[in-house]
């Protein structure tokens, strides 16, 4: 199995992952909030999250590692007793702590075994708006293209509600919003089929 590149710090992500042989990640619907409370305790502070999107046996995400001056280190703990160091903080280790931790408790409450993950978790590293952009709808759209529902609004578990909402959230919005202008031409681009030719080579599926 090919390694994939270390995660860096200041570079833009999409971050995929699913179930292990395809199999489903997610059984009820306290798990997919279970599992952004996660995310929220150990992704949050190393990174900016601009876009996401939880489907039964995959999930997407778009995120900037943040600098390391940059890191929420006061938020970088897990016990009274475990402070992290600053200059051990790893981004890969902090994705690897939030799907081990999801595991155990899946395990434990399914009476289950073994990886809920496939292992490396996939990553690709975003380098133009354009991509950038075209990837927002395309996490949004994942639900649709998947055939789960016939648009993106009647798709509950992803970011496209909290942008839409007028209701404080960890994601970026405005800074997504801006990449369409406004929020208008937000909802334009979203409401239309887009062609992802050139970038298919780009997106983890």
């Amino acid at each position: 199995m090919a390694l994939l590149d270390k995660i860096q710090f200041g570079h833009y992500y999409h971050i995929y992952n699913r179930g292990n042989n395809g199999d489903a990640i997610f059984f009820d619907e306290k798990n997919y909030r279970y599992f952004l409370s996660l995310y929220l305790k150990y992704i949050f502070p190393v990174a900016d999250t601009y876009c996401w999107c939880l489907l039964k046996n995959h999930f997407h995400f778009l995120i900037r590692i943040r600098e390391l001056d940059e890191i929420k280190i006061e938020q970088l703990h897990y016990s009274t007793n475990n402070r992290i160091n600053i200059e051990k903080v790893n981004p890969s280790k902090q994705f690897s702590h939030l799907f081990n931790a999801y595991t155990q408790a899946v395990n434990k409450k399914y009476d289950r075994t073994g990886s809920v993950f496939e292992k490396p978790f996939k990553r690709k590293i975003v380098s133009s708006q354009d991509y950038f952009r075209k990837l927002i709808f395309y996490i949004h759209n994942n639900p649709v293209h998947h055939r789960l529902v016939d648009t993106i609004s009647d798709y509950k578990r992803s970011s496209n509600h909290s942008i839409l909402s007028s209701k404080s959230t960890y994601i970026l919005k405005n800074d997504v919003i801006e990449l369409f202008d406004d929020l208008p031409n937000f909802k334009i681009y979203h409401a239309r089929n887009q062609d992802f030719e050139d970038i298919n080579s780009l997106i983890l599926e």
